[in-house]
């Protein structure tokens, strides 16, 4: 065992799979860039907001108002480098640095692929993606090397294993398999799109995608490691991510793991790949097939691989991390959050708060859109971490308005994938009594329903 292992480290294999992976994230994350600032969403995100929501033990990550931009042009700029791979270990630390503060600027906007993008980044500065194909490589030729350790590339392939086989296991349980929510909610709402938009209004075919969508993820990756299934697989990968696409605003994230897919492919195809990306811009591709093996010293190599196992295990057990908490996940949603939990609930809710004087009994009731914008409201309204700060931020903020004795109460109700909704939060739990943590919130109420599964 202790030697296949040792032979395993001590393989190589071709880098150009990696230098394809680097060009085509690089690309991807410059246009994410490009098209969030297009879109108006920097101004509408990060700075018009008067209040944003934190993420626990990040709190020091302030909003930059105007200089947001700039944050923004940093990251666009790092994309582009890592793309081109020049300065690439500069370009792909200043990038992870950067997309992982706008991402922690407000916890609103949270989404799985975004979360994706900074842990795989934070790999990328571990991975020797520039010492083939890349201006770095070019520029000096004792950093050009053809061959990489097997492990480097093998990596990306078992990150982007785990987002999909996680994803998947999500997917068992009774609300997305017997009952086909939230897509039986979801769905019938296309009606407008071309030629499948009557489809979508059938009941068997939520059933049908949520079915499918779960078998997708739990062996997308074994039939892409497959050779003979793995050309199979890519047409699937395709016409996933497209189908969501076209189903769902989820941005650039479908092209994202369409390209990421193409790393299970063989060297040749990515020989060929850039073979023609030369031909486009005049690149003498054959300066770079040296024949060279990137040899590291055994103390480096010992750091390189302890600091990506310890990354992978992390990656393993983070998500398992709910079942440290009491209640059902998708209503507390307890350890919800970087577990790969992607697009299982349709929550509503609908949270007010009120404003007690805890001597004289004197109250009233905030009107939620003097701070929050509409989408923030929407994303507090169903989630306790996101009420209790707002609860301490409304009792900091009428403190200094000359308020005291300030005590804070909700009244919340909040509606899971098409069941009624019911009372959220206890009512008579001054919510400035607790702070938040990573202990369960007991100022939760009970889930009167039972969702089966992992």
């Amino acid at each position: 065992m202790r030697s296949s292992i040792t032979k395993y480290f001590n393989s190589y294999t071709e880098a150009a799979p990696l230098a394809v992976f680097r060009i085509g994230f690089g690309i991807m994350m410059l246009a994410s860039i490009i098209r969030f600032w297009l879109n108006g969403w920097i101004e509408k995100l990060y700075i018009t907001p008067k209040f944003h929501f934190s993420y626990y033990g990040f709190e020091w990550v302030k909003p930059l108002g105007d200089f947001t931009y700039l944050l923004f042009v940093i990251c666009g700029i790092s994309a582009f480098l890592v793309a081109i791979g020049y300065k690439y270990r500069i370009a792909i630390i200043t990038f992870f640095l950067s997309f992982t503060y706008i991402e922690l600027i407000d916890k609103t906007t949270y989404l799985n692929h975004y979360y994706f993008i900074s842990i795989l980044s934070f790999l990328m500065i571990f991975l020797p993606a520039n010492v083939y194909y890349s201006i770095d490589a070019w520029q000096n030729v004792k950093r050009s090397f053809q061959k990489i350790p097997r492990w480097c590339i093998d990596s990306i392939k078992l990150l982007l294993g785990i987002v999909y086989f996680y994803a998947g296991l999500a997917k068992i349980n009774s609300d997305w398999l017997f009952r086909a929510m939230p897509l039986k909610i979801w769905l019938p709402s296309k009606y407008d799109i071309p030629f499948l938009g009557e489809l979508m209004q059938q009941e068997w075919v939520a059933y049908a995608f949520s079915w499918s969508g779960m078998f997708y993820d739990l062996f997308i990756p074994f039939l892409l490691l497959w050779k003979r299934s793995r050309f199979f697989a890519f047409i699937m990968v395709i016409i996933f991510h497209v189908m969501t696409r076209v189903l769902f605003p989820i941005g650039m994230f479908p092209y994202i793991m369409i390209v990421s897919a193409l790393i299970f492919f063989s060297p040749k195809v990515h020989h060929k790949i850039l073979q023609k990306i030369s031909s486009w811009f005049s690149i003498r591709k054959g300066k770079f097939d040296n024949e060279l093996s990137l040899i590291y010293k055994p103390i480096e190599r010992k750091i390189l691989t302890t600091v990506v196992s310890v990354f992978f295990i992390i990656q393993i057990l983070f998500p398992w991390r709910y079942l440290l908490y009491p209640g059902e996940l998708f209503w507390t949603e307890e350890g919800f959050r970087f577990s790969w939990r992607v697009m299982l609930m349709e929550k509503a809710g609908y949270a007010e708060f009120k404003v007690v004087d805890g001597e004289t009994g004197k109250r009233f009731y905030v009107n939620n859109s003097d701070f929050l914008t509409p989408f923030q409201e929407k994303q507090m309204s169903f989630q306790p971490d996101f009420i209790l700060e707002y609860a301490h931020f409304l009792a900091e903020h009428f403190r200094k308005d000359g308020h005291e004795n300030i005590e804070v109460y909700v009244e919340s109700y909040v509606g899971l994938n098409g069941r009624k909704s019911v009372p959220y939060i206890s009512p008579d739990v001054n919510l400035l009594n607790f702070a938040d943590s990573f202990k369960h919130k007991t100022f939760i109420l009970p889930f009167n329903d039972e969702i089966k599964g992992l």
